[in-house]
């Protein structure tokens, strides 16, 4: 017996990396998987859709469950056939996994109009796309589980992802709001920032030219996800989970102590409690403070 026995899923951006993994390994557990992948270039750039029906058929010929899908997740209109292709196929969907991504990698000062639009599009727009016709369906027929791929580059920041950073930053906040909202209709909400060797990251500084750790290829990362959209994670909406083969970890925003008088105060005051305000603040900030006085 599988974890996703009877279950159906739908996972954008499966052509290939972690999103092939996933439709592998939730196969194997028993979904019948809607391999959606438009099949561009790592920048987005064309269309090859025989790179989805690859993944169906490795799947297929291992006994599982899987259909095509090329359509184009950044659009209202894709998201809904992708959604169509599902209950076409299979008659439900209990499960969505926003994947898709492109990368146009700049550092802000050169940043173009495009390379913004593009990143935005794909990911954070690519995302509400997707998900609304799934959570319109999930809410009029019993619930079921999401998982929106945000990004540590967006929760903790990363050189020359400006774009990117932004648009997984505002998936986070998705993920927040619609795990609130879900509740009342059974529809389960978590943030994903995975950790991968993909053709997303095999160029990173560092892994140039390089073989990858066999333990950071998508397949080892996979597992972390099954956990997520299975029953075994069903108390954990809303929860943002690092998932790299190193292991699981839960990401959250968290506040300091603060600064909190209860009546009208200076910039100065905050400046003399900056230790309660901030995390992290050097031992001399009182004396930078008194010196610029």
């Amino acid at each position: 017996m599988g974890l996703l026995d009877g279950k159906v899923a739908i996972i954008t951006g499966a052509g290939n990396g972690l999103g092939e993994a996933y439709a592998k390994l939730f196969a194997r557990e028993g979904a019948a998987v809607v391999v959606n992948d438009l099949g561009g270039a790592r920048d987005g750039s064309g269309a090859d859709r025989s790179a989805a029906q690859k993944v169906v058929d490795a799947i297929v010929a291992e006994g599982g469950r899987a259909v095509a899908n090329g359509d184009d997740v950044s659009t209202v209109a894709g998201g809904e056939n992708i959604l169509k292709t599902a209950l076409d196929a299979f008659g439900r969907v209990d499960i969505l996994v926003c994947n898709a991504g492109i990368l146009r990698d700049r550092s802000f000062a050169n940043t173009s109009e495009e390379d913004w639009d593009a990143v935005i599009k794909v990911h954070l727009k690519g995302t509400y796309c997707c998900a609304l016709p799934v959570w319109k369906w999930m809410k009029e027929n019993g619930g079921g589980s999401m998982v929106l791929t945000s990004s540590t580059s967006g929760l903790y920041g990363n050189f020359g992802q400006t774009n990117y950073g932004a648009a997984k930053a505002g998936i986070y906040g998705m993920v927040r709001v619609m795990a609130i909202e879900g509740r009342k209709y059974n529809i389960r909400v978590m943030g994903l920032a995975p950790g991968a060797y993909t053709r997303m990251t095999s160029d990173l500084p560092g892994r140039q030219g390089r073989e990858p750790d066999p333990l950071s290829l998508p397949e080892n990362v996979a597992p972390g996800v099954l956990f997520m959209v299975s029953d075994l994670a069903a108390e954990h909406s809303g929860k943002i989970l690092g998932v790299s083969a190193r292991g699981v970890r839960e990401i959250k925003m968290v506040e300091t102590e603060g600064f909190a008088p209860g009546r009208p105060y200076t910039a100065q005051e905050v400046a003399e409690n900056a230790a309660k305000v901030f995390f992290d603040v050097p031992e001399n900030v009182h004396r930078l403070g008194a010196a610029a006085r």
